[in-house]
């Protein structure tokens, strides 16, 4: 019990320590961890169903703009914007892809990191939402304390959710279409029906990371679709592991933090930021949490046989 039991309760165990032990500033990095890491578990849902995404700031930013326009101009309170644009941001997310869901590969994702910069400058050119401005003032939560729960408790409903989700008679359709789609059609399965759904629940999964961050820094602008919002999510699936949904979110309490420790170091940053994703390409691409989960099962208790 404690053999199976001691890789998931210990990373309980440090974020409980971390939520009361952590100095406040701390804690904001791990509100902002957590939503990175529910982006990036979104992401690597689309890699479960074969849709390699470029472009999660779509996602982000769809929700981030949603809920901060219904705060903004009708008044309406955090706790309703964040469902409202959750489900909002879903379908809107996948009725601008629906019609590209028949591409693959490399096409599909120019489309994902096309869209993002397409709405920046529609944005940018009509002025509508704020403009360049953006817009500010916006509701945030009662209380730290509240968001920082909030926060973690929604990353573990999401990693939790989608790990129940790829193990039962739906996933493995879904994994099946990543495996290969042709075999899956000829079954008579609709697998763009099932990209679709695939679709709408990453894409609302993002755009609560997005909803949430906007209550956070009570702000949302054009900067909601920068290109950070698609590449953190990537190097978090690469360094945790792509394809395992707990890798994405392990890359995640990696990089965050670590990005924050280097900010001290200027512009030196980004070239140690670099050299750390280089390392565990070369050393470890199957990933982090493949390579601990396959070590700690190497391990055997060996009893003694009377």
């Amino acid at each position: 019990m404690l053999y199976l039991l001691g890789p998931r309760a210990l990373p309980l165990i440090l974020l409980g320590m971390g939520i009361f032990l952590a100095p406040p500033y701390w804690k904001k990095v791990l509100v902002n961890t957590a939503i990175f890491g529910i982006l990036a578990l979104s992401w690597d849902l689309l890699v479960c169903t074969g849709l390699v995404s470029l472009g999660q700031a779509l996602f982000f930013g769809v929700g981030a703009y949603i809920a901060g326009t219904l705060n903004h101009y009708w008044g309406w309170p955090w706790w309703v914007t964040l469902p409202t644009a959750t489900v909002a941001g879903g379908l809107l997310c996948a009725g601008i892809l629906a019609p590209v869901l028949r591409l693959r590969g490399i096409y599909f994702a120019m489309v994902t990191l096309v869209l993002p910069l397409m709405l920046v400058r529609i944005i940018e050119a009509t002025k509508i939402l704020g403009g360049t401005e953006g817009l500010s003032g916006l509701q945030t939560f009662p209380s730290s304390w509240v968001e920082l729960v909030l926060s973690l408790a929604a990353f573990f409903a999401v990693l939790f959710g989608f790990r129940r989700l790829m193990g039962t008679d739906y996933g493995l359709v879904l994994q099946g279409i990543r495996d290969n789609d042709r075999s899956v059609l000829s079954s008579g399965i609709n697998i763009h029906w099932f990209k679709a759904q695939a679709l709408f629940i990453a894409g609302a999964t993002g755009a609560f990371a997005g909803a949430f961050m906007t209550h956070t820094y009570m702000f949302v602008g054009m900067p909601v679709f920068a290109l950070d919002y698609s590449i953190l999510p990537i190097a978090a699936a690469v360094v945790g592991g792509m394809g395992t949904l707990a890798g994405p979110a392990v890359g995640a309490f990696i990089l965050i933090p670590l990005s924050e420790v280097l900010r001290a170091l200027g512009a030196l940053r980004i070239v140690i930021y670099g050299l750390f994703l280089v390392v565990f390409i070369v050393a470890l691409p199957e990933g982090l949490f493949p390579y601990l989960s396959r070590k700690y099962h190497q391990f055997e208790r060996w009893v003694e046989v009377e």
